[in-house]
């Protein structure tokens, strides 16, 4: 006879899935990083179009934007401003540069470019995650009335981020 909590329960704790929000918010920050690395010093395979010289428009910015949003969202630090820029050009990509070319992104080799932008676009909506510098510094919660004060990390105390009310008179 088993003891202890059902796999299934396990799987649908709020500790679990931080943790499992923090790993994808680390391997998509690691990957999108080594997208700009590759493109602005011809590492890790290189560009494939060459390296882009400062300051051109879009290959140059897209590729700062990737190493240093990519490495922001890696460690989990300003996690939300950064993936919401990353998820931006990564939008931009695809429409502007992908989508043209055909309807789907299959057919456009827009994939990365549409997957990306949607895992920033998750990660700037649920945060961080745990194993992040945000969480470490007790910044990027939200803390409201009825939720417990439970921190990200084990031993951490999580800072409360909750404003004021303020009216506006008038």
């Amino acid at each position: 006879m088993r003891s202890g909590p059902h796999p299934v329960a396990v799987l649908d704790s709020e500790p679990f899935k931080a943790y499992v929000l923090g790993l994808f918010r680390i391997v998509v920050g690691l990957l999108f990083a080594c997208h700009g690395a590759a493109t602005l010093f011809d590492v890790l395979g290189g560009p494939h179009g060459g390296v882009p010289g400062f300051p051109d428009w879009p290959g140059w910015w897209a590729a700062a934007i990737q190493l240093a949003g990519g490495a922001l969202v890696l460690v989990g630090l300003g996690t939300r401003p950064a993936a919401v820029l990353c998820s931006g050009s990564m939008a931009y990509a695809y429409f502007v540069e992908h989508q043209p070319e055909a309807l789907f992104p299959i057919e456009n080799n827009g994939e990365p470019a549409a997957m990306f932008c949607w895992a920033f676009l998750l990660i700037a909506a649920f945060g961080p995650g745990n194993l992040a510098l945000d969480s470490l510094l007790g910044r990027g919660r939200v803390r409201t009335a009825d939720a417990p004060d439970t921190p990200d990390l084990p031993g951490a105390k999580a800072a409360d981020t909750e404003e004021p009310s303020r009216s506006v008179a008038g």
